[in-house]
């Protein structure tokens, strides 16, 4: 059926999800589609839409599915050409459905887009990379790709639902953290491009369903999920390579912030930056913590 599947996955967002759905909703007479599947929040973020968005297709997971599982379970009972996986602490501004319709129908190359994604004060948020992380060293297993866009952010991505549906989805291997590089270099070596679309902006508030996650578990999945993408993606030669280089600069970044820790203005963020490298040390295998 022609039209978009909006699909956003929330875990303790109530507020900032009620906000995102009302920014939907003032859109509503184009037909959309909107499914959102509540990972076990505990702020009653499932009986505020109930309650509030009858109009809203709703997945209560009775534990926390991670990202990548529950977009799968919304991909599932999906019906739109266009499948749009949005982020809850989000709001989209007028126009996007029509501008991220018009891109696709006129981009029949891209498999998958991001779109403009700003900072709640206006400024533009970082959504488009050209490489993939490790990429420096690993260049050779990622000749020939079409198109130069390696990964969007995946707060605000729409894709072609089809193509999502014959890769399998999201790699559930991926619980939080590197689904998006992931699905994209995928859809990349399956024959499509990235693309990007500038006309269709969203606001973007960012890490709100980790706000309190401390920093030593926040750094452990991300690494976690580097580590998994390594070793799908990158031959063992590679890998080694990429191995290598974070431990050197892991090893040199912890003794320069040791030295530099008595004179530093913000202790605080010298101290987390030093868990963040302690962290890299023990998750590249290299070496023991420090």
């Amino acid at each position: 059926m022609r039209g978009i599947s909006v699909l956003i996955v929330n875990y303790n967002t109530a507020g900032l999800l009620a906000e995102c759905l009302n920014s939907i909703g003032s859109q509503s007479d184009l037909g959309l589609e909107v499914i959102v599947v509540d990972n076990a929040s505990q702020d009653d973020s499932a009986a505020m839409v109930i309650q509030d968005f009858p109009w809203v297709n709703l997945i209560e997971n009775e534990s926390n599915a991670g990202f990548a599982r529950a977009n799968n379970q919304a991909l599932k009972i999906s019906s739109r050409e266009f499948v749009y996986f949005l982020n809850p602490d989000t709001v989209v501004q007028p126009g996007v459905f029509d501008a991220m319709i018009g891109f696709m129908e006129s981009h029949t190359d891209v498999g998958l887009a991001g779109t403009r994604i700003l900072n709640p004060n206006g400024s533009v948020q970082s959504s488009v990379e050209r490489r993939y992380p490790g990429e420096r060293r690993a260049k050779e297993d990622l000749r020939g790709l079409p198109g130069d866009i390696a990964w969007v952010l995946g707060a605000s991505m729409i894709a072609r639902r089809g193509i999502i549906e014959d890769l399998g989805g999201f790699d559930e291997g991926f619980f939080l953290y590197g689904e998006e590089q992931d699905l994209c270099l995928r859809i990349r070596k399956a024959g499509w491009k990235i693309g990007f679309i500038p006309d269709a902006v969203v606001v973007h508030w960012g890490g709100q369903s980790e706000r309190t996650t401390s920093t030593e578990d926040l750094w452990k999945k991300k690494f976690t999920a580097e580590s998994l993408f390594y070793r799908k993606h990158y031959s063992k030669r590679s890998i080694l390579r990429i191995h290598r280089a974070n431990v050197v600069q892991a090893l040199w970044r912890i003794v320069s912030l040791r030295l530099t820790l008595p004179f530093c203005a913000d202790r605080d963020v010298s101290l987390n930056k030093l868990t963040r490298y302690r962290l890299a040390l023990k998750t590249f295998h290299f070496w023991k913590a420090v």
